[in-house]
């Protein structure tokens, strides 16, 4: 399965091109709002996702039939950022399932700030 070509179908909105990467009985979780996702269900709740999006997919990671990605995720006028870990099983290079973690970007809490410990990344 090309990664790169189903994050883009996914950050295009793409709702032809995104069915093509999944079996047709695949399901999609995501665990930080508890939602459990039909493939029919994760293309309407992504495509219906207001705003333009854009994204980099900035490491993947292949295990026999498990692909983990991790992805910076805003809105193309860049007024939010989000990264995304997402552990996507996969047969006969269809995905079978979707397991996605997402977390606003942001500023460290104060309490750590505090302490001077911890540096930026970038």
């Amino acid at each position: 399965m090309d990664v790169q070509n189903f994050w883009n179908a996914v950050l295009a909105q793409d709702e032809k091109e995104i069915r093509k990467y999944f079996h047709q009985e695949a399901y999609i979780n995501w665990h930080c709002t508890n939602e459990h996702f039909s493939v029919d269900e994760f293309i309407a709740a992504n495509c219906a996702y207001p705003g333009e999006w854009d994204g980099i997919v900035e490491r993947v990671e292949v295990m026999s039939d498990l692909i983990i990605t991790a992805a910076s995720v805003y809105p193309k006028d860049r007024s939010a950022s989000f990264h995304v870990t997402s552990f996507i099983k996969t047969a006969n290079d269809k995905i079978v399932s979707m397991d996605e973690y997402w977390a606003d970007d942001g500023n460290a809490p104060q309490w750590r700030l505090d302490k001077h410990i911890g540096t930026s990344i970038r």
